[in-house]
């Protein structure tokens, strides 16, 4: 069943790309949106099965592939995996239905985006870290072409960025894998077998810092994010779309599932320290986020922000704190993905998303009024409101990591309290005030064009209302995969005492 979210997308992409004939645009879209939607309702069928109170992976499958490297195709999901592989299916559909109808080389560009979608999947899928490690890379090659072919003027620059960056990225994650095989003598690169493997501290910390260094540029924490604010602002909105609500989720999963799983010991002695670092990274990307003018960096920045509220919880890998960390990936995939379409729109209709030039957008009779609004919803759910999914994340988030760190978890307060500053700061300018004369004439914005914003919205406001809903998948796991929490809350509680 698991292979099946691979094949699709594959095959759906190859059908694209080599169909006999030459046709309309709108073809191919209308055919990648049918393909997207078989995804999501097959992602759908599997979660109806899925049994919540079982922590372990279901649907296994496991072949035999190349054996004389360890290599085996072995797929599972969990608690952990099936949120982030529901969201991966979501947002595809959302980025090839808000894809222009007569886009250029469209059969080129939905066959990307599926293979981007596959790829992303078995990541997600993987059980074997050298297979983990091909699909890692497989994204890589269609998220390039998709910001160099459709992007904006410097498209070329914030391709190569995006390409070296996570060429390291991927070179520094294989490398900790490599040396774990090799110095602890296994046979297979499957997860289960390795993370049984007791290594001493000194060779877990040497294996887990280059696997740091690798998911902190994918995530991206400060200092290995310059990449992303280029990469948002030359791409596409679609392409956006799958950049902030699914791409980056790989660092954080990785983080998870191969950090705090395979070198836990190490994992608590550096705990601390990423702690800090997640700290860090929230005050500058928020702070960044307050003095740009594009509407697009300020949402870019304001991922770097969120996304460092996963790196706390997971550094304080308590049981709470990283039911908490899913939480918030699936929280910031919906939020940002929200925000970029809304952006887009207002970009589509006005020609700009300069907050000095835009004004008054929120006026009823010539403005966007319903976009201004789903905007504000957007940013409110960012901003942490109750009654959204961003409060509940956050707070789940911080709840779970204050009595493991809490000095670091209240500098991510002050993070958290900045997202209102910049976000009520590109509001205020842009959709309030007298709409300027060179915007009289803004075009109507079409129901179909807000649809995607209003599907996300509703999910927004149903898991801010229920989010048990979405806590419920990831409980179990979180406890299966924290083997040696108690290490961690002796470690907390000696820094509480200090403090």
């Amino acid at each position: 069943m698991l292979t099946t979210l691979i094949i699709i997308p594959l095959i759906g992409a190859g059908l694209i790309a080599f169909l006999p004939g030459k046709q309309e645009a709108s073809f191919y879209r209308s055919l990648a949106l049918v393909l997207t939607t078989l995804l999501l309702i097959f992602t759908l069928i599997i979660g109806f099965q899925f049994d919540i109170s079982n922590p372990n992976m279901q649907f296994t499958e496991s072949v035999p592939w190349i054996a004389a490297i360890g290599l085996n195709y072995h797929l599972g999901v969990d608690g952990l995996s099936f949120p982030l592989l529901f969201l991966n299916s979501l947002l595809t559909l959302i980025a090839i239905y808000a894809s222009s109808k007569t886009v250029e080389r469209s059969r080129f560009y939905y066959a990307l985006i599926l293979i981007l979608n596959s790829g992303v999947s078995g990541a997600f899928l993987a059980q074997n870290l050298l297979l983990f490690f091909l699909f890692y890379e497989l994204e890589i090659i269609p998220l390039y072409f998709l910001i160099a072919i459709w992007g904006g003027g410097k498209r070329g620059y914030a391709a190569m960025k995006f390409l070296l960056y996570t060429a390291i990225s991927g070179f520094l994650v294989l490398a900790s894998f490599l040396g774990l095989v090799w110095l602890s003598g296994a046979s297979t690169f499957d997860y289960d077998p390795l993370r049984s493997q007791i290594l001493p501290l000194s060779t877990q910390l040497l294996l887990l810092a280059p696997l740091l260094v690798g998911l902190a540029i994918k995530i991206p924490i400060f200092p290995f994010h310059t990449w992303l604010p280029d990469a948002h602002v030359e791409a596409s909105t679609p392409v956006s779309v799958l950049l902030a609500g699914v791409l980056l989720k790989l660092g954080t999963y990785g983080l998870l599932r191969f950090g705090i799983g395979l070198f836990l010991d190490a994992w608590t002695y550096m705990a601390p320290w990423l702690a800090t670092l997640a700290a860090i990274s929230a005050l500058y990307g928020a702070s960044c986020a307050i003095v740009q003018k594009d509407m697009k960096k300020v949402v870019a920045y304001s991922s770097i922000a969120h996304m460092a509220y996963i790196l706390l919880a997971a550094a304080a890998s308590t049981r709470l704190s990283i039911t908490a960390a899913t939480f918030q990936m699936v929280s910031h995939g919906l939020i940002s993905a929200m925000l970029f379409l809304l952006v887009g729109v207002v970009y589509k209709k006005t020609g700009s998303r300069d907050v000095d030039f835009l004004r008054g957008l929120l006026n009823p009779q010539r403005g966007l009024p319903i976009t201004g609004s789903l905007i504000i919803l957007g940013v409110m759910a960012s901003a942490g409101i109750p009654g959204m999914v961003g409060f509940i994340a956050e707070f789940l988030v911080f709840r779970g990591s204050f009595p493991i760190f809490p000095v670091q978890t209240l500098l991510c307060l002050v993070g958290s309290g900045l997202t209102a500053v910049y976000f009520l700061l590109m509001v205020n300018r842009v959709f309030f005030g007298r709409l300027t004369p060179e915007l009289s004439q803004i075009p109507k914005v079409l129901w179909s064009e807000r649809l995607p914003a209003f599907v996300l919205a509703v999910l927004i406001v149903i898991l801010g209302i229920q989010p048990g809903w979405m806590v419920r998948w990831n409980e179990p796991q979180a406890g299966l995969l924290l083997t040696g929490q108690s290490q961690l809350e002796t470690v907390g509680n000696s820094q509480t005492e200090n403090s």
